[in-house]
């Protein structure tokens, strides 16, 4: 098929991995459909922000931005809850308060329908499963049986790869892979709490962090 033909659905939350992720399907020569969730989590304007800063660096010509009210009548989640508090004392065991219930398989529901409309043959996900201890929808036999499921529910043309390129990557290298590729980490958030500047004390500001000091750079957005 030829390159400019090429069209991968890029799940893209505004962080570090999905960022990641999107601009790597870019690097294998595939057209960019952004798309966004907003969900009622805590961070959701700074997320749709970063979201829209790094299209306008891939140069997305098509993106979707979905709003799910759903998720904050669910509840359930430190995410999406306020009445819940998000977790500042290390990566809990087991699944943490910060899991949204099944929201991967949401976003990649519809992503495949947007990518069934598009004609494109990929959906690119940023699921590392270094998480997936605690998060269950991060796991790559997960994924794979959503893929199977997806292409037992469209049509018999579609055919839908979905690609997790991060999946048994470690944060550090994450970091450096973007290093190479030169991705605008300072474009990316992870915080969980804040819009401002990062608390540096949540789960997802810890791995981040971590990531970053393994990696031996200075993260580039700042913190409280």
């Amino acid at each position: 098929m030829d390159l400019k033909n090429k069209k991968a659905v890029c799940i893209m939350s505004g962080g570090m991995d999905s960022t990641l992720s999107a601009y790597m399907m870019k690097n294998d020569g595939y057209e960019i459909i952004g798309v966004h969730f907003n969900y009622n989590q805590r961070t959701q304007t700074k997320e749709l922000e970063c979201f829209n800063n790094i299209c306008d660096d891939l140069d997305v010509k098509e993106k979707y931005i979905l709003d799910l009210d759903f998720f904050k009548q669910l509840g359930a989640s430190a995410l999406t809850d306020k009445n819940i508090e998000v977790p500042i004392g290390g990566i809990e065991e087991g699944v943490p308060i910060t899991y949204v219930p099944f929201r991967n398989g949401i976003f990649l529901s519809m992503s495949a329908a947007i990518a069934e409309k598009e004609g494109a043959e990929v959906i690119s996900i940023g699921v590392v499963e270094e998480d997936s201890s605690g998060y269950p929808d991060c796991k790559e036999s997960y994924i794979k049986s959503m893929e199977e499921s997806i292409n037992l529910g469209t049509k018999d043309e579609t055919n839908i790869e979905i690609k997790m390129p991060l999946v048994h990557l470690q944060k550090s290298q994450i970091v450096q892979k973007s290093l190479e590729l030169n991705v605008p980490l300072q474009l990316t958030w992870s915080c969980y709490k804040s819009e401002d500047k990062a608390c540096g004390v949540c789960d997802s500001c810890r791995l981040r962090l971590n990531g970053f000091k393994l990696a031996n750079v200075i993260d580039f957005i700042e913190y409280e």
